[in-house]
């Protein structure tokens, strides 16, 4: 059975290895292999070369060792062999040579000092750990001392001793007070690296009497505490006032205050020092120094830098520290304390040294009978190691001897080895500092190959991607490797493969031939063996679309799309992420299968997010940004600087411009005098400016606030400034629209926009009125008023212009000088009527009338235009009065000519004229009486037709409602229509116009008739009705329709129709009512009315009009009632847009605008038109 197994695209081992060797075999960590194999032995785990140990707790002194078969343990102490068998306080752990040293059973820990050393030991040679040293931990008690106080002078320096006891390992050293409070540190008192308090210089403050110093030793967790130091610290002045008290005046001699000192060095001491330290290690270089002031340390180094990355400044720069030494660091080092009184510096002279350390170590050897091989050991140090060899740890010198062996200093040349040469050769590198040992072995195999891959091992891989086929193998000699493709596939060789030396096939760029059975063959003289395995090429992972760049605004919503194309055989995996890391636990963040959803982003998602698809084989992502855009935030920490009278410096901190630039910042400001609460638009700067200098009013209490604007919005208001009141001064401006107008023909009424709280620019705000006639040698009359905005000065001539003018002023004086403006006193109504009033009929329905100017003295006020008022006092064809309605219409200006449109034809009219102006109107001119000629009639008010027979109809019929003259004759037009709706031959009838019914002869039985039927007047034609009509059936036929109607079938069948048609109607009536078409009027359409009448350009008959009282549309074609009569409704002209006010406007020459014309149905078809198909039932219909 196949086992799969992935291979990732990049190239790595395949395999690990036990050991690296020089020319020799590569034993794989094979388990199985390891097991069959023989080996020397190789120690795994031993305990530290210098074991402290804690005196109280057992004693385990580690040395694992692994070899095949098995080694066994023994030990040696302080050089000679330890027997312990005889030792009932030690026992060694079982398949290890680890021992255990029972104390807490009651042994004793100091009894077990010395050096230890493990040797592991196996038919094939012997191993040998580091010398362990082991030494129990102490923590001594301090020593018994009594411990003077410290008197100290202010200013003096001070060194308080710590000397700890000498414990394994060295305490930790720190200072607190009783009340276990570490002290604290600064430049002027700190700890030195010998455990020692150090005091450049004490003050008062110092003085305490629990300064103590602990000690902690960690092995043991103890702490030792030493007795409290007493320190007291005197001022000059206190220790003049006790010298005093005790000495006569003249003894008097430290009246000195406390002075200044330049450094001086506590530690170390002198001006030179060394230090050696050993490679890799820390370097600790100290610098304490006393003076007053506190003295400042620096530290350089002679001939160079200090080492970049690795240096340090500790306890306030008094300590250098160096990690990881060198032998380039040695050198002099410099440190300079320095205040302002002078400097003292000392140089220490650092020598690094170096324990053994490894450039070559040794490494294990295994190799096939015959073959040569190398050990070499080669370390480094200062001074220069000296290196020794040991063979199953017996100095070589006096090993066995073995003729494939010849040690030449720091190598071990072996050559033509045997099974016997096997041995495990230990290298001793040592100095003054320190040792080095290593263990490395040779191990002689024979063995035939292996190959440790597993058989029909499977490998998958991407197209155009490296495989890497694995054949791990194993042999001594080492085997050669063949690779073969197919089951008799030749050799496999060529740059399209790389053979790597473990056994793996490399093909740099598998393609989808590339798929198949691979064969690895092992060989050496002792045999041959061979494995099989699989190769697969998957189609790549693929990203289609990937996520793409997004700017949203705060709480929206944005989506990022990853629609990706994979190898069916795979099974891919997507994960989304935010900045390299995993999506926010949040519910806003939706992972649906092709896409990544963010609902209500904030602040806090903008990033970059990434779609990662994982398969078994690849991976891929893509990565877009998201940026969240949002108002600004407000602008903080506003300054009111350059305080001046009439200006001041604004400035402002912007806020956060949520990845939208700020475009300009908007500037208002609160009068807290005047206006507080509300705030009022100053200026405006551009984004990138954040200062602004306000021009300020005077006598405004003012703050500020900012407002930053970006693309997305208007930021909050910042805070307010602080509040700044400029001085009072004169005011600069005054009321704005002063307009002089009377309301009475005997006043002046004189307003202004009176100043706003801030422009009054000082208290006691107050406006100086002044007027006087114009055109009139008159001096100015004035009058002073406040907290008004309106005076009327009364007993003024009738509508004469004036003079005005308005002043501001306050406690500081006047505004400048005001302009004037012109104004009138009151108006009065006009005296006179406009005279010589002419009527000009244009045609039936517009007339035009012209009118005299009245003198402009006669107006008395502002000449605003004329009114004609004109009204219809009767029609000429009918003598009947009614109830007369008045129309008006305005011209504007000076007119001097209207049109007045919208009259009724053949009637007799009045009108007259009146001038007016801002009073109201004039007295009206004599009246002027003109008629209208002739125009066309309405429709005949009704058309029914009756006593249908075989072959005739009756028509019946009413005179039109307007006839809009004298009535000439009626024109009869009517044409059958078939069963398919269509229309026949038309015929036309001139009928008398004193006749009101006609019977139509000869006519076609059992036929659908359309009549149209309209009056004329010496004008012309006027609107038509229409209406249809069926002739009656033959007898034979109607008797054979009564005995039909006379039986069951036929009644039940007419009820069931009756009761279908009455559900239609319902629907049409509703349908009719939202505004849809109903099947008459659908029928009504198709049969459209054959005489359309359009408006006659002869005679400018505009048509007919609705009178302003009476809106009603004209109904055209509309459903004959059951008395199959037609009405028409009543029409009266109207004036809309025709003239200014309620009824109408003129253009500028008076002419009338628009056009009016009445719909007219179309005249039928000469042709074939649809009818409805005769038939019985349509022929009782017809009566229903």
């Amino acid at each position: 059975m196949m086992k799969k197994m992935s291979i990732p695209t990049s190239k790595a081992s395949l395999v690990l290895f036990l050991c690296q060797i020089i020319s020799a075999l590569d034993v794989p960590l094979d388990s199985k292999l390891l097991e069959e194999l023989s080996q020397p032995p190789t120690i795994t785990q031993q305990s530290p070369k210098d074991y402290i140990v804690d005196p109280r707790e057992n004693i385990v002194i580690q040395c694992e060792a692994k070899g095949k078969p098995p080694p066994s343990f023994s030990w040696t102490r302080n050089g000679t062999h330890f027997d312990i068998d005889k030792d009932a306080q030690v026992t060694m752990k079982p398949n290890s040579g680890t021992l255990v040293v029972n104390i807490m059973n009651g042994g004793k820990a100091e009894a077990y000092e010395g050096v230890y050393q493990c040797t592991a030991r196996n038919e094939r040679g012997a191993a040998i750990s580091n010398n362990i040293v082991i030494r129990p931990s102490r923590s001594p008690l301090w020593t018994k001392e009594k411990l003077e106080p410290n008197h100290v002078r202010e200013g003096d320096s001070l060194v308080l001793h710590c000397r700890p006891p000498v414990g394994l390992p060295p305490p930790i050293i720190f200072w607190m007070d009783n009340a276990f409070q570490r002290l604290p540190q600064s430049e002027r008192v700190s700890q030195g690296l010998n455990g020692d308090l150090y005091f450049s210089n004490v003050q008062p403050e110092d003085t305490r009497e629990d300064y103590i110093c602990y000690a902690r030793f960690n092995h043991t967790q103890t702490i030792q505490q030493k007795q409290p130091i007493s320190v007291k610290v005197f001022s000059m002045d206190s220790l003049n006032d006790t010298i005093a008290a005790n000495l006569s005046d003249t003894d008097i001699y430290g009246a000195k205050p406390v002075t200044e000192r330049q450094p001086v060095l506590l530690t170390p001491t002198g001006s030179t020092s060394t230090k050696v330290e050993l490679r890799g290690n820390v370097l600790l270089l100290e610098c304490i120094a006393a003076g007053l002031p506190t003295p400042v340390i620096r530290w350089i180094k002679e001939g160079g830098e200090l080492p970049a990355n690795r240096t340090f400044f500790e306890n306030f720069k008094k300590t250098l520290k160096i990690i990881d030494v060198s032998e380039a660091d040695s050198g002099n080092y410099k440190c300079i304390a320095r205040n302002t009184l002078g400097s003292v510096h000392h140089v220490i002279s650092v020598t690094v040294k170096a324990a053994p350390y490894w450039i070559t170590a040794p490494r294990n050897l295994v190799l096939s009978p015959g073959e040569d091989g190398t050990l070499i050991c080669r370390a480094n140090g200062n001074p220069k190691p000296s290196i020794s060899w040991l063979a199953n740890g017996v100095p070589i010198a006096i090993a066995p001897e073995d003729p494939s062996r010849k040690v030449d200093g720091d190598t071990i040349i072996f050559s033509q080895v045997q099974e016997r040469s096997s041995a495990v050769y230990q290298c001793n590198a040592s100095n003054e500092y320190g040792y080095l040992l290593a263990n490395a072995f040779v191990n002689v195999l024979a063995e035939p190959p292996r190959i440790l891959t597993p058989a029909n091992k499977l490998y998958q891989v991407i197209a155009d991607s490296p495989a890497l086929l694995d054949c791990a193998y194993f042999g001594s000699p080492k085997p050669e490797i063949e690779w073969f493709k197919g089951v008799k596939g030749s050799i496999l060789r060529g740059n399209e493969y790389v053979f790597h030396d473990n056994g793996t096939l490399e093909i740099p760029v598998a393609q989808k031939n590339s798929a198949g059975t691979y064969t690895c063959v092992a060989r050496n003289e002792l045999g041959k063996i061979q494995n099989e395995v699989q190769l697969e090429i998957k189609d790549p992972t693929m990203i289609i679309k990937q996520p793409e760049y997004k700017v949203i605004q705060r709480y929206g919503q944005v989506s990022f799309e990853c629609i990706i194309k994979h190898d069916s055989t795979l099974l891919p995996t997507v994960t989304w992420l935010k900045d390299n890391d995993e999506l926010p636990d949040d519910e806003r963040f939706l992972v649906g299968k092709d896409n990544l959803t963010i609902m209500n982003v904030t602040d806090k998602d903008d990033g970059t997010y990434t779609c990662i698809v994982n398969t078994t084989l690849d991976s891929v992502s893509a990565s877009a940004v998201l940026t969240v855009v949002a108002r600004p935030n407000p602008p903080f920490d506003l300054e009111l600087t350059g305080q001046l009278e009439r200006s001041i410096d604004l400035s402002w901190i912007p806020g956060d411009e949520n990845n939208s630039p700020i475009i300009n910042f908007v500037i208002e400001y609160e009068d807290a005098l005047h206006e507080p609460g509300v705030w009022h638009y100053q200026t405006e700067v551009p984004g990138t400016q954040t200062t602004a200098q306000l021009k300020l009013s005077p006598y405004v209490n003012y703050s500020f606030r900012v407002i930053a604007v970006n693309r997305i919005g208007r930021s909050q208001p910042s805070e307010p400034s602080e509040q700044y009141l400029t001085k009072s001064a004169s005011p600069d401006e005054n009321p704005a629209n002063v307009q002089g107008i009377g309301s009475e023909p005997d006043n002046l009424v004189i307003t202004w926009e009176p100043l706003k709280g801030f422009q009054s620019n000082g208290p006691g705000l107050q406006y100086k009125v002044s007027w006087r006639q114009k055109d009139v040698d008159d001096e100015w009359t004035s009058v002073i008023v406040a907290n008004v905005s309106k005076y009327i000065v009364s007993g003024t001539p009738t509508f004469v212009p004036y003079e005005v003018k308005v002043q501001a002023l306050n406690d500081l004086g006047y505004a400048p000088e005001p302009s004037e403006v012109i104004g009138h006193s009151g108006e009065d109504l006009p005296m006179v009527a406009p005279g010589n009033v002419q009527v000009h009929v244009i045609n039936s329905t517009l007339a035009k009338v012209h009118w005299d100017p009245v003198p402009l003295k006669t107006v008395r006020g502002h000449l605003q235009g004329y009114k004609v008022y004109y009204w219809k006092v009767q029609s000429l064809s009918r003598r009947s009065r009614r109830h007369i309605e008045k129309k008006i219409l305005t011209f504007r200006g000076n007119k001097t000519f209207g049109m007045l449109p919208g009259l009724e034809p053949y009637s007799s009219y009045k009108l007259n004229v009146r001038v007016v102006n801002g009073k109201g109107e004039g007295p009206a001119s004599p009246d002027k009486v003109f008629n209208t000629p002739e125009g066309v009639p309405s429709s005949p008010s009704f058309l029914k037709i009756t006593n249908p027979t075989l072959d005739s109809l009756t028509l019946e019929w009413g005179s039109p409602t307007h006839p809009n003259g004298v009535l000439t004759s009626y024109t009869l037009k009517f044409q059958p229509i078939n069963n398919t709706h269509e229309l026949g031959p038309l015929v036309e009838i001139k009928i008398p116009a004193n006749e009101s019914s006609l019977i139509l002869k000869n006519l076609n039985y059992s036929t659908r008739y359309k009549f149209y039927f309209n009056a004329q007047t010496s004008v012309g034609s006027g609107s038509q009705i229409t209406e249809e009509a069926v002739t009656i059936m033959d007898e034979a036929m109607a008797s054979r329709q009564v005995d039909i109607a006379t039986q069951g079938w036929f009644i039940g069948l007419m009820c069931a129709v009756a009761l279908l048609i009455l559900i239609l109607l319902i629907v049409c009536f509703i349908r009719r009512n939202k505004g849809g078409k109903y099947p008459v009027k659908e029928k009504e359409d198709a049969h459209a009315d054959p005489e359309i009448q359009p408006m006659k350009e002869d005679d400018g008959t505009f048509g007919e009009y609705s009178d302003a009282e009476d809106h009603k549309p004209l109904k055209k074609g509309s459903r004959t009632p059951s008395d199959r009569t037609v009405k028409k409704e009543d029409s009266d002209d109207s004036l809309v847009d025709y003239g200014e006010g309620v009824n109408g406007q003129f253009n500028e020459d008076g002419s009338f605008i628009g056009q009016y014309s009445g719909k007219k149905e179309k005249e039928p078809a000469e042709g074939n038109e649809s009818s409805e198909a005769p038939s019985p039932v349509n022929a009782m219909n017809s009566f229903v």
